[in-house]
């Protein structure tokens, strides 16, 4: 695609957006650059981590403990200028512990009213460490300031900081004492990426790097402001009817009344909903702009699609009991459209 394919905005002319593009590319090749320094053999979940969040999206990361999903959020809040706070999930956790709450003032003539102290939900960066370890009540906390960007108490409505980013933590090992999140709060998430083990040479290199006396530091790259202009930037980016087309065709053949497969049909309990599509769109954006490209292509959106998906449809009993995976199910969704 050339540049005379890209839609004239109110923001300038096509070179100048065309310029827009060129200087968002360099700063995000600096950003990986600073959070390869820290995060060792993490690539797909680091570019993966990136494009939710040019897009604007919310983040789950599933993986088995150790494997630098904390370190990955606390880099990421340096090298993109965020506040950023944590919030350990536990069983015991409350609402209000992420939302905050409200305290009775006394002033000295006797007079009494309520003050609001904002949690650490008021944030741009908000890690959800085990998030499935909180309970459903705490958990549906989140999923006003996921959707809304901002917290009802009390009857009064607080708006939260911009950007704001939800990234959580799973572990897929431990069952025990954990509240599976509902199909609603999934739904939230752009994506869900699953953090695998790195390769024996990012864990030399992780092992010689950590265990010195000098640990490198990550370093900042931007700001807020210029994060969300790369957001601005990624809806105006142009995307084809074939790519279009390729996401209707791979979303609806997810659903079990939409479906030519009869096999899939039925294998699947539910199916992704609308987000699934605009999940699609965006990232597929993101991951064409983080590439170098002023485009998307159909091979985003196989790349992206097992990521959108594997937490917004759901096998039924009997394909489960016959040994069917959804990494399956999304592979021949992918047939349909490659």
């Amino acid at each position: 695609m050339t540049i005379e394919d890209l839609p004239q905005t109110s923001a300038g002319t096509l070179e100048e957006v065309y310029s827009q593009i060129e200087q968002v590319g360099e700063q995000l090749a600096r950003i990986r650059a600073g959070i390869g320094r820290v995060i060792f053999g993490q690539t797909d979940v680091v570019d993966e981590t990136l494009i939710t969040l040019l897009s604007g999206g919310h983040l789950l990361l599933v993986g088995v403990p150790g494997l630098a999903k904390t370190l990955l959020v606390e880099t990421l809040g340096t090298v993109l200028g965020l506040d950023n706070r944590r919030v350990q999930c536990t069983p015991d956790l409350m609402p209000a512990d992420i939302i905050g709450s409200e305290i009775l003032d006394e002033s000295e003539p006797g007079q009494r009213s309520f003050r609001f102290i904002r949690g650490p939900v008021f944030t741009q960066l908000l890690m959800a460490d085990e998030i499935n370890r909180a309970s459903p009540r705490t958990q549906s906390a989140l999923l006003q300031s996921m959707q809304e960007n901002e917290v009802s108490v009390a009857g009064q409505n607080y708006k939260l900081p911009q950007p704001f980013h939800v990234l959580a933590t799973q572990n897929p090992l431990e069952h025990e004492g954990t509240y599976p999140l509902p199909e609603a709060q999934l739904d939230r998430f752009l994506l869900q990426v699953n953090v695998d083990y790195p390769d024996i040479d990012a864990e030399r290199q992780m092992l010689l790097s950590t265990t010195g006396l000098n640990d490198a530091k990550a370093e900042n790259v931007i700001d807020a402001v210029q994060l969300q202009s790369a957001q601005k930037l990624i809806r105006r980016l142009p995307i084809g009817e074939s790519v279009v087309d390729a996401i209707l065709k791979l979303v609806r053949a997810g659903r079990p009344d939409s479906t030519d497969d009869s096999d899939l049909a039925q294998s699947i309990a539910w199916g992704p909903g609308p987000r699934a599509s605009q999940a699609l769109m965006l990232t597929c954006r993101a991951r064409a702009l983080l590439q170098g490209r002023v485009a998307p292509s159909i091979d985003d959106v196989i790349a992206l699609a097992p990521s959108v998906l594997r937490h917004r449809m759901a096998l039924n009993f009997a394909a489960r009991a016959d040994g069917l995976t959804i990494e399956t199910v999304i592979e021949r969704l992918c047939e349909h459209v490659s």
